[in-house]
């Protein structure tokens, strides 16, 4: 039987003047699948994801997600997906059950099914416990389960996932990524994540799309990387197609402010 596509991308560009940050990648995410995006700084791995879930408008190419167009169709797009930042996104100021009510009410989930939803979700993560405390009180790994908690209020098809785990010690980033799976398992939602911790992408996704210099150099699962490559271990597979040479993020933060800001102001 034949998966559906619930991502789908073709020839997608995005410039930063003269900088192309992303350059015409195509590529295919099926519905339930857990998808990685591995790749070294400014590879375009947190642009692509950007350009999927509204925040940046592409250059050139075509993309939809669960079916619509992310240019087009924003509203729908948006209700389609969940998404965790590089950076902390909760309210500190506001309890967690408070910041959960609060996406609730963005997402205008009816309040006869926003407690038993608030209450599921926490449990999940295991937050319960810690319903109303400040966040301002919690641990960097307690804000990262919440947010995730956060992202699934509104039961989105795609939970979006960019370096989910930056910057927390590994016993933390393993219990996130157990929570990821167990979502994906029970609920059948589709991830798409990017890092550039190997072991993340060998132990959790089912495909890695291997990113650099804003082109996919290589698709497929751990072991398909391996083989094509022929080395013995992931790392080294990374290392053949990227080089070894240190990177810096090569379009400037300026460039990326000025981008986000015009893609705002046409939209007011």
């Amino acid at each position: 039987m034949k998966k559906r596509k619930i991502i789908s991308v073709t020839n997608l560009v995005k410039k930063f003047k003269d900088f192309t940050a992303v350059d015409s990648i195509s590529f295919e995410v099926e519905k339930g699948e857990i998808f990685a995006f591995l790749g070294p700084n400014g590879a375009g791995k947190s642009t692509t994801i950007k350009m999927l879930t509204t925040l940046l408008e592409p250059t050139s190419g075509k993309m939809k997600v669960n079916g619509f167009d992310p240019k087009a169709n924003q509203d729908k797009v948006r209700k389609s997906f969940g998404i965790v930042f590089q950076d902390p996104s909760v309210d500190e100021d506001l309890t967690a059950w408070e910041n959960m009510q609060l996406h609730a009410a963005l997402y205008r989930i009816p309040v006869a099914q926003e407690g038993e939803r608030i209450e599921s979700l926490l449990k999940l993560v295991d937050l319960w416990e810690r319903r109303d405390s400040l966040v301002k009180t919690f641990s960097g790994g307690m804000k990262r389960r919440l947010e995730i908690a956060r992202g699934l209020m509104h039961e989105p098809k795609v939970l979006f996932l960019d370096e989910p785990t930056l910057g927390l010690d590994p016993q933390t980033r393993n219990l996130i990524w157990n929570y990821i799976k167990r979502i994906n398992k029970k609920e059948g939602m589709t991830v798409f994540f990017t890092t550039h911790y190997m072991e993340e992408a060998e132990k959790v996704a089912g495909r890695i799309a291997v990113i650099d210099h804003g082109q996919i150099i290589a698709i497929g699962s751990a072991g398909k990387l391996k083989k094509q490559t022929g080395t013995g271990s992931l790392e080294e597979a990374f290392l053949k197609l990227t080089g070894t040479k240190i990177r810096e993020e090569e379009a400037t933060n300026l460039d990326r402010m000025r981008s986000m800001r015009n893609m705002w102001r046409r939209k007011r």
